[in-house]
């Protein structure tokens, strides 16, 4: 089958080199940027299965189902020239504004302010996730062998590339989503740099804008009429529950777990732009490699971009987050760099088991955090992601194609700006 080939092309590519971190021989058939600094070293003493990237890991995502992937060092650049990847989609990210406003409109007033709240000109965020997806579209616009492009064999570019636009849309609109409940569940009372829906307009006003939102995404989403993509899509909202369904039922023990940790990491943050990049993939009509590929991007890039948010969480400030800083374990939310702290004092344990009940625990928990090297880990493992995403995209079919290629070295470019932001 071509599925199973694909996965065995894949597997035996990624497993030719070991390299990590600069260790040993370079992959002189794949051209990546070189993003990790040269020191031999891994996040943990102990291998992690699941979602943790160390040394070798057992990779189980609902694509892969389950090999055993090891690093490889990227040699020679494919960044050859400073490369500003918003830049590239900016008209794009402007329409999708503009539809994205005009698709959040609704009959009720209070409704309708609710539901367009962070679409408006000046909050619409980063755009992340849409320029994510936009330059995938560019980068995955390369020859597909004509047994395998489906429904898009009768499609003229620029109607393949709407509906593509319409992935970044709907994700959008689930993103968007997510944060409005998230923030209700959280309690918080900024985002974006102003205040959040629920401190604004009260708790109910904003959960059901997120409902709305979720449902204006499922009729763009109906409209695509390609039913992979939909489940693809609906599985994601699945997750997001399942995700913050596993933060608020955990055990004690699942609370100190690495692996439970980025479970549900995956499924809060990264299941999103990994099944729309491979959503993207879908809709161009491309082999499973690629849509393999291109998930595998997604998947890693979102986990890097969650760790690197977590040492935000401690090292930002409110002012440049645009939301409270030590907004985690003030709710007594274990993120990765406590956990890395906790394994060098395991006396930690006790303390971060008893934050709600004694906030003063708070200050002592920071301060086993400053002794720590859980920062420094997190981070680390975080370049770890960023640097499997990196390889993915190398690992894609050669093409001359210029545009393809630009936005192929832009998506590259993502990977090194996620793990080097400050806010």
């Amino acid at each position: 089958m071509i599925f199973s080939k694909g996965i065995s092309r894949i597997a035996s590519k990624f497993l030719r080199n070991r390299s990590f971190y600069g260790c040993s021989q370079s992959l002189a058939s794949h051209r990546l940027t070189t993003i990790l600094p040269g020191q031999g070293h891994s996040c943990s003493d102990s291998t992690h299965k699941g979602y943790v990237c160390r040394t070798t890991y057992s990779l189980k995502s609902p694509v892969f189902g389950g090999f055993t992937h090891q690093h490889y060092h990227q040699s020679s650049s494919l960044v050859e020239e400073e490369l500003d990847p918003f830049s590239l989609v900016a008209d794009e990210l402007s329409l999708l504004s503009n539809k994205l406003r005009a698709m959040v409109v609704a009959k009720v007033p209070k409704l309708a302010s609710a539901a367009e709240y962070f679409f408006k000109r000046g909050v619409e965020g980063k755009q992340f996730r849409p320029t994510i997806l936009l330059l995938m579209a560019t980068a995955l616009n390369a020859h597909v062998p004509g047994e395998l492009v489906g429904e898009s064999a009768n499609m003229v570019p620029a109607e393949l590339r709407v509906r593509q636009r319409s992935i970044a849309e709907i994700t959008e609109m689930i993103h968007v989503a997510s944060l409005l409940h998230d923030d209700v569940l959280d309690d918080a009372d900024t985002r974006r740099g102003i205040g959040s829906l629920n401190f604004v307009m009260g708790n109910k006003i904003s959960v059901l804008a997120g409902d709305f939102l979720l449902s204006r995404a499922c009729v763009a989403l109906a409209a695509l009429k390609n039913t992979e993509v939909v489940i693809l899509l609906a599985t994601v909202v699945e997750h997001l529950v399942t995700g913050e369904t596993m933060q608020m039922t955990s055990t004690t023990d699942q609370r100190h777990s690495m692996d439970y940790y980025m479970e549900k990491t995956y499924y809060k943050t990264a299941s999103l732009i990994s099944n729309s990049c491979k959503a993207i993939a879908l809709l161009a009509g491309q082999t499973a490699e690629v849509a393999i590929l291109a998930f595998e991007y997604g998947k890693n890039l979102g986990l890097a971009f969650q760790l690197i948010d977590d040492v935000l969480d401690f090292t930002g400030t409110s002012a440049s987050l645009g939301k409270g800083s030590l907004s985690d374990i003030r709710h007594g939310i274990i993120t990765a760099p406590i956990l890395f702290a906790m394994e060098e004092f395991p006396q930690l344990r006790k303390i971060v088991d008893q934050l709600e009940q004694n906030p003063t625990n708070v200050d002592i928990a920071l301060e086993y955090l400053g002794k720590s090297k859980g920062i420094q880990r997190t981070k680390e493992l975080a370049m770890e992601h960023a640097n499997l995403a990196a390889a993915a995209i190398g690992s894609l079919p050669e093409t001359d194609d210029e545009d393809v290629k630009r936005s192929r070295r832009a998506l590259i470019d993502l990977t090194q700006r996620v793990i080097t932001r400050n806010k």
